[in-house]
């Protein structure tokens, strides 16, 4: 039953690993992810802090209260609700809501426009796009010379999308609800930055900014950043959830994927397509082999293996049907030394894990092969 099982029922993500950088929501990506068959390693790259006794929220907030803004940028939930209850703990809160309920208010999106309703006030436009580039579009459309405009930041400064206010000749009032702080135990996030270095992750994922600043930072700070980059652009998946969080990435020459939607459900379904798509396939001994992550795919029957068996199984699908020396066998295996013996017993254990001993043939005196199927070759040569 459980190979039946094993069979029929693993998802588009199982055999691969994906690590999970979110402090936020961090266990509804993982939910999604393993649903989907995902190994997933969690290491939250930040922290958020809230600032209900900050001086510069203080500070804002009685500018506001002062004089009201004509409009005012609503970009997270958590934010605008802290917001709300930082000026109520000042005794701020009825006059800070009567100055909102007298502006333009937009809100970034969904979760933010239900916080604003929450809170009593009405939006009057929130894009469907959930970007702030939309937002500073209207703004500028309506025009913006001679406007107070007060900004609800979302854990780091907005310089590009201020910047271009100022420039059209507003008044920006920052709000700083809340920072991003590296965690306070780095213990995780060293651990999954080994990982994504060592190769033990297939994709990355990303919901913020912050979090991809932090982990760069935090790369460079062991002397792992030359690594970390080398391998975000070529054997591990970099997934972000928008645009604005990929420009830390982007900005150290890091291509991403994204979803046309800035959301957690289709974030995931872009691993979904992208993942399964970057899997080497070859025709081996009549069957159908799919090399993921951690595991292979034998046709239908999910073989996970370990990783000094992975580590053999690439080498050899490197030249498929080709005879791979013991000694170059021996350099692809992690940690080795200079023990062929350690090829024989990998091999043995990877024969086991593949469930099909035919699959990797042994070249007496000289190595070990792929038993390629060459007519069938053309079959997934495309796939």
């Amino acid at each position: 039953m459980d190979d039946v099982q094993q069979r029929t029922e693993h998802g588009p993500l199982a055999g691969f690993t994906v690590g999970v950088t979110a402090a936020r929501r961090a266990e509804e990506l993982g939910a999604l992810l393993e649903r989907r068959g995902a190994r997933v390693l969690h290491a939250p790259a930040l922290r958020i802090v809230p600032l209900a006794d900050d001086k510069e929220l203080l500070a804002a907030t009685e500018e506001i209260v002062g004089r009201a803004p004509d409009v005012v940028v609503a970009t997270t939930a958590i934010g605008f609700r802290g917001w709300i209850e930082a000026a109520e703990g000042w005794g701020l809160g009825e006059a800070l809501l009567e100055r909102l309920q007298k502006a333009e208010l937009l809100a970034r999106g969904p979760k933010v426009r239900g916080a604003v309703r929450a809170a009593g006030l009405t939006e009057e436009w929130s894009p469907s796009s959930e970007s702030m580039a939309e937002v500073l579009d209207r703004l500028l459309e309506e025009g913006v010379d001679g406007r107070r405009i007060a900004v609800q930041l979302h854990g780091e400064p907005l310089p590009g999308f201020v910047e271009a206010l100022q420039a059209g000749g507003a008044k920006v009032v920052q709000v700083p609800v809340y920072r991003w702080m590296p965690p306070e135990d780095l213990g995780p996030l060293d651990r999954l930055l080994d990982a994504v270095v060592a190769g033990g992750v297939d994709a990355l994922t990303f919901t913020s900014a912050p979090a991809a600043s932090s982990l760069l930072a935090r790369a460079e700070e062991r002397g792992r950043l030359p690594e970390l980059l080398a391998a975000l652009r070529h054997d591990v998946l970099p997934a972000c959830v928008g645009p604005v969080t990929a420009l830390p990435l982007q900005e150290r020459g890091v291509n991403t994927v994204q979803p046309e939607r800035f959301r957690l459900g289709p974030l995931v379904q872009v691993l979904c397509r992208e993942l399964p798509g970057r899997a080497r396939v070859l025709p081996v001994a009549g069957h159908r082999m799919e090399i993921r992550g951690h595991a292979v795919l034998v046709d239908e029957d999910l073989r996970p293996v370990p990783p000094a068996g992975m580590a053999l199984l690439r080498a050899l699908a490197r030249r498929p049907g080709w005879v791979v020396t013991r000694a170059d066998l021996l350099r692809a295996l992690p940690g080795a030394g200079r023990d062929e013996h350690a090829v024989e017993t990998a091999m043995t254990r990877l024969r086991t894990a593949l469930g099909n001993p035919g699959l990797i043939q042994t070249v007496v005196k000289r190595g070990y092969r792929l038993a390629l199927d060459l007519a069938a070759e053309t079959k997934y040569a495309d796939v």
